[in-house]
């Protein structure tokens, strides 16, 4: 009888063990499909105009699908990545090989896409004298060795914008310590607005006339700086024809960084940002789209009285 008892408790504590094993709290449960759920994502500032506009046709097609998103510098949008905050983030740049090791001794497995080409838009007041410059001008300017003094702002210390003019006009170089770090692209936009000696830096998203079906006119708040080309010797504004044709120069490119072992929300909406629709939606915000052909073509306008 004794021995009978004890094979019964035996057993019960092997249901118990394995029961405790198929709920092990170590293992997250899954509470979202490609098209449903809640998940937050982490994207680059210098995105919202476009961003907003994604999620307003995904959330409307798919319901049941709610995407909180955090806009804020790039720094913090990788800092939360990398630190499992989100799963999603949409920024300009790859994580480094730092970073990537980093994921990977924290069993992260990164997997990115390029979206779009993007751009760096310069930003005068409608009253400058100068609308032109060089790389090597900037240069200048961004290191406060120019004559004509301006007052330099740009969007965030921690942004994708600033670390773009690090790499890409600098050079190495250090930035003057007399430049403007506003709370976003939209307020540099309007320091620029009330500051004639102002030259400003912000994303191509936030001075794109979307209501123009051309795709041939900026906001008509500020002026775009033309930016040399020191190939073709010519001075290039961010149009979408001179961005998908390398012309201008300051260029970079929108990704998605992500991290989700199975078809959750997160993956939904990365799929979504690279389809047809989605790619539809950043060509109309004057990027150029990388997942989809488009087509270019010269078209004459005629400045002839009728």
């Amino acid at each position: 009888m004794m021995q009978w008892k004890k094979n019964i408790n035996i057993w019960v504590l092997g249901l118990a063990l394995l029961s405790a094993c198929g709920d092990d709290a170590s293992v997250p449960k899954v509470t979202d499909t490609l098209t449903s759920g809640s998940i937050n994502i982490s994207v680059d500032e210098t995105y919202k105009p476009i961003m907003d506009e994604e999620l307003k046709v995904f959330m409307s097609t798919y319901p049941e699908a709610k995407i909180t998103v955090n806009y804020k510098p790039e720094s913090e949008a990788i800092k939360d990545y990398l630190t499992g905050t989100t799963k999603l983030v949409i920024v300009s740049r790859e994580l480094t090989e730092e970073e990537k090791k980093y994921c990977l001794e924290n069993k992260n497995v990164p997997s990115s896409l390029v979206l779009a080409k993007d751009a760096v838009a310069v930003v005068l007041h409608k009253k400058a004298k100068d609308t032109t410059f060089s790389k090597v001008q900037l240069r200048g300017i961004l290191a406060g060795q120019n004559q004509q003094k301006y007052t330099v702002v740009f969007d965030n210390a921690g942004s994708s914008t600033l670390r773009f003019i690090k790499d890409s006009i600098m050079k190495g170089e250090p930035l003057s310590k007399n430049l403007y770090a506003a709370k976003g692209n939209q307020e540099v936009i309007q320091y620029v607005l009330k500051n004639p000696e102002a030259i400003g830096f912000v994303g191509l998203s936030y001075i794109s006339d979307t209501m123009d079906s051309t795709a041939e006119r900026f906001s008509t708040d500020v002026r775009i700086a033309g930016i040399l080309n020191d190939s073709t010797q010519q001075f290039y504004q961010p149009y979408q024809a001179d961005i998908a044709l390398k012309l201008y120069p300051l260029v970079r490119k929108m990704n998605y960084i992500k991290n989700e072992t199975y078809p959750g929300l997160a993956t939904g909406f990365s799929n979504f940002l690279a389809s047809d629709v989605g790619q539809l939606i950043m060509g109309k915000a004057r990027l150029v789209p990388m997942r989809m052909s488009i087509v270019i073509r010269e078209a004459a306008i005629n400045t002839e009285p009728q």
